[in-house]
């Protein structure tokens, strides 16, 4: 059966990390994945719970908080991070279900965790923002990260046979989330860089990593493309 259409909700900078307003809470959408402000994220939403989430989202601010679900399949635990998440896109299915895109916007805290009448829990939160720099991070760095992010998105594209571009802010407590986004790492590894409140940390922590990932899917996508071709290079007569 065909899918319904795509519905695209109040588009904006997606590089925008501040709101323009602000709720005391939100609908918590628990995920062991990391949203990273300024990137976007596809999800699948078909539990009826968060269906009217979805709903009452769309109604609304049409905005959610993602956080890491509690254990045992217990609500969120006060004091994580998370980000909220800015519903851009939605494509309603015709069995209830959608697929949705989200920007991430405000890395938040979890103060409060509330159950009531809806059938997902909201949360009470308080911004979690970078605290000021002793030295902020050189022009001569961010560069390095946004070439490097460059030479990542490509290798990730020839992989999956698409061209990718990095898209890369010059303000580093945009782009170092962003480059972030890219990066192939665990969820405790995520989860660890949301929390860093520092723009130069985060920079300096991608330099550290990316070189070796770089090189890596690099060759990989030398790989991939003497597969394709069979491993035969030109013909010579």
């Amino acid at each position: 059966m065909a899918s319904g259409p795509i519905r695209r909700l109040c588009l904006r900078d997606r590089t925008t990390l501040r709101l323009d307003y602000r709720m005391p809470s939100y609908p918590l959408f628990p995920l062991s994945v990391v949203l990273f402000p300024g990137s976007l994220m596809p999800l699948h939403i078909f539990e009826p719970r968060y269906r009217q989430m979805l709903a009452d989202c769309a109604e609304g601010t049409h905005r959610f908080a993602i956080v890491p679900p509690g254990e045992g399949g217990e609500p969120p635990r006060v004091g994580s991070l998370g980000t909220v998440a800015r519903i851009r896109a939605i494509q309603p299915l015709p069995d209830g279900r959608s697929n949705i895109v989200v920007s991430g916007e405000d890395r938040i805290t979890l103060t409060d965790v509330v159950s009531d009448t809806r059938p997902y829990v909201t949360g009470s939160v308080t911004p979690l923002d970078d605290v000021p720099d002793v030295e902020i991070a050189g022009l001569a760095d961010v560069a390095r990260l946004k070439v490097l992010a460059d030479r990542y998105a490509a290798a990730l594209g020839a992989i999956a046979d698409q061209e990718r571009e990095a898209e890369v802010s010059e303000d580093p407590a945009v782009s170092s989330f962003q480059v972030a986004a890219m990066v192939e790492w665990d969820f405790a590894a995520q989860y660890r860089f949301l929390g860093v409140r520092s723009a130069r940390e985060r920079v300096a922590r991608l330099l550290q990593v990316l070189p070796g990932l770089v090189e890596g899917a690099e060759q990989r996508a030398t790989v991939h493309r003497r597969a394709s071709s069979n491993g035969k290079g030109p013909h010579h007569s």
